[in-house]
């Protein structure tokens, strides 16, 4: 078993996360082009990671994540396998991102800290480095295991709030990336609707539900359909000015980098258009 802080990921102040499985390497390539220095997959990519070679062939710097692979249903000999192909041919771009899923969605979900630990003995056993992965990662005891066994943590759904006591926990040393919902919008209603309808599935699950509870919100607050408080608190909205006013607010909190979730794009157009417009705010410079 490897218990060592390993040296922190550089993947710069902000990257886009994707609610998808994979990424095409025109969205890729775009992202690059604003200045956003990763591209996180969530919703549980498979073990082979197939897609990550050509987003990765179609891009100089960007580096791309998982957010995250669900250890109950991508085998750690396979993602080591495929972690090991795609690190051989670009090397130092690629981080794995693991996580436990949710209790509500997961038949195996007995022992879930015990489960992460095994199951990085096994990343350990097959020479995936503790530098190039990180634990998704919301209460004390897995952020503790975070600083252990990987380079960070990459919380999802917080607040600035919990980034401050995440990286308390954490100390200096470690890699910390929390996710955070944007809606490029000055219609306020409008926002909390958007914000709302991906929240509730959230809503639903004892993690968020417990997380949200010790940053101080109370019962009220985390009942379907949320209060405009703590949809407000988890979704950034307004002018791009104030949206990257609220991201930014993660990196003074103790954040090294913010991975951006667009809500309500209908496209990858839509998506690379919102993100545009933000990068200016974020004090990104785009590729040349």
């Amino acid at each position: 078993m490897t218990e060592a802080v390993a040296l922190k990921p550089d993947l710069g102040r902000f990257g886009v996360w994707l609610p998808n499985r994979s990424v095409t390497p025109e969205l890729a390539a775009g992202i690059e082009s604003l200045g956003y220095g990763a591209a996180w997959i969530g919703w549980s990519p498979d073990a082979e990671l197939a897609w990550a070679d050509p987003a990765l062939a179609q891009t100089t710097s960007l580096q791309l994540a998982t957010g995250i692979i669900n250890i109950w249903t991508a085998a750690a000999p396979t993602v080591a396998q495929s972690f090991a192909r795609i690190e051989s041919a670009y090397p130092g771009r690629f981080l794995l991102g693991i996580g436990v899923g949710h209790r509500e969605h997961t038949e195996e979900y007995v022992k879930p800290y015990d489960a992460v630990v095994a199951y990085l003995d096994e990343l350990d056993a097959a020479a995936v480095p503790t530098s190039r992965r990180v634990l998704a990662a919301l209460g004390p005891r897995m952020l503790r295991l975070a600083a252990r066994r990987s380079a960070g943590a990459h919380p999802y759904l917080t607040t600035p709030e919990h980034t401050a006591k995440a990286r308390e926990l954490l100390g200096n040393a470690v890699f910390l990336a929390p996710e955070h919902k944007v809606v490029l919008t000055t219609d306020v209603e409008k926002a909390r609707a958007v914000g709302r309808e991906t929240v509730d599935t959230y809503l639903g699950l004892s993690n968020y539900v417990n997380n949200w509870l010790r940053l101080g919100f109370t019962e009220a607050d985390v009942r379907k359909p949320g209060s405009d408080k703590l949809i407000d608190a988890v979704v950034a909205h307004g002018t791009p000015e104030a949206v990257a006013q609220r991201l930014n607010e993660h990196l003074a909190a103790g954040a090294d980098h913010v991975a951006i979730q667009v809500l309500g794009a209908a496209n990858d157009e839509t998506l690379l258009s919102t993100l545009h417009e933000l990068a200016g705010p974020l004090g990104l410079t785009a590729a040349t």
